[in-house]
């Protein structure tokens, strides 16, 4: 380089490097010295403010600190927003609500609706003054006064629950319960109220006061599945909103605290008493004095007479949250609001859940200490037939057969032995039943003690717990012999079947999971046991069969458009199972849902301290889960799986199969008669005999046969008649009416399978 380059361009090179350093050491003492005297004279010019001493501690320390804490508290108040504004992402968030949706049962029977359509028909100075008054005195008295949150208000019920030991008034103005109707769910959690309170200061910046108030009528729930004060002013008085007086608004406003506990159709006394707090608030606001509402105290209002109208409240509700979730995978561009969907439901299996269930509780409910129950029948595609998601829906809500997660004891095993078949395990298969430990944690048959040497089917049917536990030690080891930890394998093994199946519950990882500690929901248990039946293959469960617009166009087909089903299992360890589970119903735990000449299969559960009883049971035609339990988990008294889930399983197995062709069960066959139950003298009163089985059902072929052979005889008859002359025994008698030629041709055994009403179909109904 030092003979490329001349020697002075080396010099000019130093030159510059060294001119650059000092102009930036010049400039950073510049600088520096620059702020620093600009600092001086902000430290001069702030001490003509200084405030020393007392004044200090009392004004500018609590202000600076006060400063801090807001500034942070606006980031956090800022932070907690953002999840409540992603609710009004979408630009249509008001049309979103407007979803109406009229349900069907399986066979085009109304049977009731969900929704509410928006209707500015009836325009907010057309509602009567004294239903404004009375929902403004009992809701939010300072409706107008505040900006979307009532502090006053939040104060005084503050004051008044703290005063009565519990809740007696509510803090939620009228805004926040429409941000909640429109936005969120009932969930009781601080997460939930945050967001309230957030959109409804956003509502109060995107509507008017009237414009909320007009909201908040129409789509409140009412009760009785009606949204909006003039749906319950037509379900409860047969009338329109604009006609009701003054004790017909005073118990529609009474409604919004609890539309299920004070629905007049429900429970009139509550309603009534309820519509007197409403006056008393009429007048204690001003708004009214108490002769105006005098009269009203002396003639409450008189509600429709509707408890014969029996809706299936817990289907169509989870039927609408699915229509919900099915309208957003329709096409932006699709702006239809008002449908009528055909559901898979059938109301006479819907009726016998209802009463097995109301049955059973009230007649062995006190003794058992067991509150709820809840069922879920399924077609083997996966269709909801029939739904209870607890005794009473009046009391409560809460749909125990899709949304509570309970433990399911022993019916979970199932997925344990399937997955013991799948891993070179048979029916035949001998594992040692005997003491076992998995670190601290030793499991217990139900009798504390052991059988021995057993095959697989011994141990599903006499329910044994060691069993699935040493399964899943074994499937672990035939996976990796070297593993440290086999049982932890065994055990993700048994999770990737049981999602097979179609759960989808988060099914923690436990040394207890085999023998089912973790939780599942009522309806994916009931629907997964239905690959069983399906020959191997996982359905998805659904209540939505069609989907129409209001002018009747159809929109969208469960067997067009929905999942179709899925190998999950191989057909022949499907039928495995469906033989070792059949032995279970026939001389195992669940000897009281053996259906008479119907060949069924099913699994018992029982969880620790009695918390939970299931049965989860199928046939060729129909899959059935049956929980008892209670709300609050606690101990039922000494109540199994075989007890009233069984027999609750039974009942309503027989009528699903009322007129329905028998199928044959892989693995099973066609079923067997029951032995005459042996009565045994001074037994105990809860212990319940297996009812006999439904009455035989003609088939098709056999119909068939029958239609061929009332041919022959009508050509025979008429033959004879040609050639002799006279009548056979075959001709009616002459009384002017022809007699039907059906009751020729069917025998009297056929007649025992007619429907209901005592009407004979001419073939039996498809599943």
């Amino acid at each position: 380089m030092r003979q490329i380059l001349p020697p002075h361009w080396t010099q000019n090179v130093r030159n510059f490097f060294l001119d650059l350093d000092a102009r930036i050491d010049s400039t950073l003492f510049s600088s520096g010295k620059g702020l620093r005297e600009l600092y001086e004279r902000y430290s001069t010019f702030m001490d003509r403010f200084y405030v020393g001493r007392w004044k200090r501690w009392v004004f500018i320390e609590p202000l600076s600190e006060a400063a801090t804490i807001g500034l942070g508290g606006m980031i956090l108040m800022l932070t907690l927003a953002i999840p409540a504004f992603r609710e009004t992402a979408d630009e249509d968030w008001l049309k979103k609500s407007d979803l109406a949706v009229t349900f069907l049962d399986r066979y085009g029977t109304p049977i009731g609706s969900r929704g509410i359509k928006h209707n500015d028909s009836i325009p907010l100075e057309d509602f009567p003054d004294n239903l404004i008054k009375a929902t403004l005195a009992t809701e939010d008295r300072r409706f107008y006064d505040h900006f979307g949150i009532d502090f006053p208000g939040l104060a005084r019920a503050l004051v008044t629950n703290a005063q009565a030991g519990g809740v007696r008034q509510g803090g939620s103005s009228i805004t926040q319960q429409l941000a909640k109707n429109l936005f969120l769910n009932n969930e009781r959690t601080i997460e939930r109220k945050v967001k309230e309170a957030f959109l409804a200061i956003w509502l109060e910046t995107r509507l008017t006061k009237n414009e909320i108030l007009k909201l908040y009528l129409d789509r409140a729930y009412m009760g009785g599945g009606t949204f909006g004060v003039d749906g319950a002013a037509h379900f409860y008085f047969n009338k329109s909103v604009r006609d009701v007086n003054l004790s017909e608004a005073a118990m529609l406003a009474g409604l919004f605290k609890a539309p299920t506990k004070y629905a007049p159709h429900i429970n009139l006394p509550a309603a009534r008493a309820r519509a007197n707090v409403v006056l008393d608030n009429l007048v204690d606001a001003g708004f009214m004095t108490e002769g105006q509402v005098f009269g009203a105290r002396r003639n409450p209002a008189v509600a429709v007479d509707r408890r014969d109208e029996n809706s299936p409240n817990y289907y169509l509700d989870y039927a609408f949250d699915e229509m919900r979730k099915l309208v957003d995978t329709f096409p932006k561009s699709y702006n239809e609001r008002v449908f009528v969907v055909r559901t898979s439901i059938d109301m006479n299996v819907q009726h016998a859940a209802e009463d097995a269930i109301e049955n059973q509780l009230r007649q062995f409910g006190r003794d058992y200490h067991a509150t709820q129950a809840a069922t879920v029948v399924s077609d083997l595609d996966g269709g909801i037939r029939a739904m209870v998601g607890g005794r009473d829906y009046g009391a409560s809500q809460f749909n125990r057969a899709v949304d509570a997660y309970r433990q399911p004891g022993s019916s979970f095993k199932p997925y344990v032995y399937t997955t013991a078949l799948l891993n070179g395990f048979t029916p035949l298969s001998k594992v040692v039943d005997g003491p076992i430990c998995i670190g601290n944690w030793c499991p217990q048959n139900y009798g504390h003690s052991y059988s021995g040497l057993i095959t697989l089917t011994q141990a599903i049917t006499n329910s044994i717990n060691v069993i699935p536990v040493k399964l899943s030690i074994a499937i672990g080891q035939k996976e990796n012999p070297k593993a440290p930890n086999p049982a932890k394998i065994g055990r993700a093994k048994i999770v990737e079947v049981a999602r097979r199946f179609g759960l989808t519950a988060p099914l923690p990882d436990t040394p207890s999971m085999p023998i089912g500690s973790d939780e599942v929901t009522v309806i994916e248990h009931a629907v997964a046991y239905a690959t069983f039946p399906n020959r191997g293959k996982a359905v998805t469960p659904h209540a939505v069969l069609e989907v129409r617009t209001g002018a009747g166009d159809l929109v969208w087909r469960w067997d067009r458009d929905g999942p179709k089903p899925r190998q999950a299992i191989p057909a022949n360890i499907a039928a495995d199972m469906a033989g070792m589970m059949s032995h279970v119903v026939s001389e195992g735990t669940a000897r009281r849902a053996a259906l008479d000449g119907i060949p069924t299969a099913g699994k018992t559960g029982t969880t620790n301290a009695y918390r939970d009883a299931w049965f989860v049971g199928y046939t060729g035609n129909f899959t059935c889960a049956v929980w008892y339990g209670n709300d609050d988990y606690s101990p039922t008294n000494r109540m199994t799986g075989g007890s009233l889930p069984a027999q609750t399983w039974h009942d309503i197995m027989i009528t699903a199969h009322q007129g329905v062709e028998v199928k044959e069960l892989s693995g099973v066959g066609m079923g067997q008669k029951l032995p005459q139950a042996n009565v045994v003298a001074n037994a105990a009163p809860r212990v319940l005999e297996t009812k006999p089985g439904p009455p035989p059902v003609l088939t098709k072929r056999g119909a068939d046969i029958l239609v061929r052979v009332e041919k022959l005889l009508d050509d025979a008859a008429k033959t004879n008649e040609k050639t002799t002359g006279k009548a056979t025994l075959n001709e009616p008698a002459k009384t002017g009416k022809p007699e039907s030629s059906s009751a020729l041709a069917f025998p009297e055994n056929y007649v025992a399978a007619a429907g209901p009403n005592g009407t004979t179909p001419s073939v039996p109904r498809k599943n």
